[in-house]
């Protein structure tokens, strides 16, 4: 780097849309100045997903979760998205750790992808969700050396500048942290993702800890803000198990149930109704299946090794000792209850006697995936039964509005900045805090790239910000160029492809027969041959022109786009990709052609217009 700072302004050396300021230029409020600390998301804000948040004074950076998120439809074939971690990489000089505050995948899923990219000191995560992180590191070669270490509520982390210490909460999975982050400015209050419930699953959340962080006057709290437009408080998690339980009584014959693979209370509940009514468990989906393996591991999950089904037992088990339990409760194409549903399932083929629970709610955008899963189910002849307001099957895991309000009162924050939801979330959460009484102006509603000054226990708007782009992940690609791949799949999705095969004698510079057009998904060949014919004839009269004089093989390509791109927008308004394919052997193109001319002949007993052409090039 040139500069000590060089990606943040200070009091001398400030750069500001393309200005330099001087040691004389007056120092605005908004501006970034040395000492201050600074507050900003890489990622959830804006979005259900992809959680990063930073906090940054002087040469440390406190980075709490490092999460993906997963695609919509309108992403194709990319597998996750993660934060642009442009600028925490320019920042490499400086010490980084991180927090984690739970093991969801939105909160976990980009740490190999942050390890292989930034220089990480230590992660610090709670006993969950440091066996699921080191169970994802296993998968990336030299990533496992990164040291992780195990937090609780009592446990604290200091640094130079940095105090962290940490609360109870609770959420849908074991060991859920919230975050007390102290700094020279002040101090930080992160929730994490929580929801309030009295009779809780597992830990519950340490009131009396969040009351007393209360007493101590906080400067912000950053919290949650997934379900700021549900009225009421959620229902405990004990009602889903005993809902659950009931189902299971009541059920005569096999019981498959879908659910979050990542709601690791919810599935040791399933697990629990099912023994308690004497049936043995089959876990179907990798999800799945490495949650419970970790589970177990840890104690979380309490079953023997007798009391699980292999796909191989299944079928020998009589219906009324079964329970299946599965991923696909979103409707993914590829998860377990998609395959069975569809009949393509190798272990599990559905019986019109057996009973499909879904113990999930749809997330948003999902619904109609879903409902086409529901419709297979029901065609199959099976029982489904899903969430509504007479089943009690599922509970968020997420602070509805008054739960919001609870967290408020009993943190009193002086500022406020609702984190991880979409922006009509943030503002909704936004009003709930107005109507708590804190004053608007205190309330900060922000994007990622977004920087909030922390000063002397003020908190400010900056004029500055970071990138705060998304990058497509395809497969363990994250050099971004995956953005460039997906705009082609968009094109081809949307107007399909045309190959442009030509062969030429470079040596005499001369084309050895006229261009041969390839085409999928653009048009229907056997209705377009007037198209066909009249594109290789445009495009074989400008190569015959560029080749008069010496060329080079960009310039051929170039010339074919140039020429067929306008002329196939003119005559069907679709732009396609068009891929030229130079062969360069007179030998070559005759081989191929002759291969061409047998294909046709054993399809047609008359001539084709491909035979005639061949004729034409010898």
């Amino acid at each position: 780097m040139n500069r000590k700072r060089s990606s943040m302004p200070n009091k001398s050396n400030h750069h500001q849309g393309g200005h330099l300021t001087n040691k004389k230029t007056p120092v605005r409020k908004n501006q970034v100045q040395k000492g201050d600390t600074l507050i900003y998301a890489l990622g959830g804000l804006g979005e259900v997903g992809k959680n990063m948040y930073c906090y940054e004074y002087e040469n440390e950076i406190c980075i709490v979760d490092c999460g993906v998120l997963f695609p919509g439809d309108e992403l194709l074939g990319v597998d996750y998205v993660i934060p642009d971690y442009h600028h925490l990489i320019r920042m490499n000089k400086k010490r980084k750790f991180l927090v984690i505050t739970h093991g969801h995948e939105d909160h976990i899923g980009g740490i190999p992808f942050l390890l292989k990219q930034v220089q990480i000191d230590a992660i610090y995560a709670p006993r969950f969700a440091k066996a699921l992180i080191l169970k994802k590191l296993s998968e990336h070669k030299g990533l496992e050396k990164v040291p992780i270490i195990e937090i609780d509520e009592d446990s604290s982390i200091k640094t130079r500048y940095f105090t962290v210490g940490f609360f109870n909460t609770i959420h849908s999975i074991p060991d859920s942290l919230g975050v007390l982050i102290t700094t020279p400015n002040g101090s930080i209050v992160h929730t994490g993702d929580f929801k309030f419930d009295l009779t809780p699953v597992g830990t519950n959340a340490n009131y009396q800890k969040m009351a007393y962080i209360g007493v101590m006057q906080p400067d912000v709290l950053m919290a949650d803000s997934t379900n700021a437009g549900v009225e009421e408080f959620s229902i405990s998690e004990k009602d889903v198990a005993n809902e659950i339980l009931e189902i299971m009584r009541n059920a005569k014959h096999r019981l498959i149930i879908a659910t979050f693979a990542s709601n690791v209370y919810r599935v040791n509940q399933i697990i629990e109704a099912a023994l308690k009514c004497g049936r043995k468990i089959a876990v179907f989906g990798r999800s799945m299946e490495n949650v419970v393996d970790i589970a177990r591991k840890m104690g979380v999950i309490k079953i023997k090794n007798s009391q699980i089904l292999s796909p191989e037992e299944l079928s020998r088990t009589p219906d009324n000792e079964v329970c299946i339990l599965c991923t696909g409760s979103q409707g993914e194409p590829l998860a377990a209850l998609s395959r069975i549903a569809s009949g393509t399932h190798r272990h599990i083929h559905l019986k019109p006697s057996d009973t499909v629970v879904f113990s999930s709610s749809p997330i948003p955008g999902n619904a109609s995936s879903i409902n086409k899963i529901i419709d297979k189910l029901f065609r199959s002849g099976a029982t489904v039964l899903s969430k509504s307001v007479l089943t009690n099957l599922h509970t968020t895991g997420h602070a509805s509005k008054e739960e919001q309000k609870l967290m408020l009162q009993l943190i009193k924050p002086h500022y406020f900045m609702p984190i991880h939801g979409e922006y009509k979330m943030l503002m909704q959460h936004r009003q709930t805090a107005i109507d708590t009484g804190m004053p608007p102006e205190n309330i900060f509603v922000c994007a990622n790239g977004d920087i909030l000054i922390l000063r002397n226990h003020e908190l400010l708007q900056s004029d500055w910000r970071y990138q705060g782009d998304d990058i497509y992940v395809d497969g363990n690609d994250i050099s971004g160029l995956s953005t460039a791949v997906l705009k082609d799949r968009r094109i081809l999705a949307d107007n399909g492809l045309v190959a442009v095969i030509i062969a030429i004698d470079s040596k005499e510079n001369k084309i050895l027969s006229r261009p041969v057009i390839v085409s999928r998904g653009f048009v229907f060949i056997k209705d377009s041959q007037a198209l066909i014919k009249e594109a290789e004839f445009i495009v074989g009269a400008s190569l015959q022109e560029k080749m008069k004089e010496k060329t080079t093989f960009s310039e051929i390509k170039n010339c074919i786009r140039s020429t067929l791109e306008p002329f196939l927008y003119k005559k069907t308004h679709r732009n396609p990709i068009v891929i030229p394919v130079i062969l360069n052997s007179k030998q070559t193109m005759e081989e191929i052609t002759k291969k061409r001319a047998a294909h046709d002949r054993s399809k047609r007993p008359i001539h084709s217009r491909r035979e005639n052409n061949h004729r034409e090039a010898k």
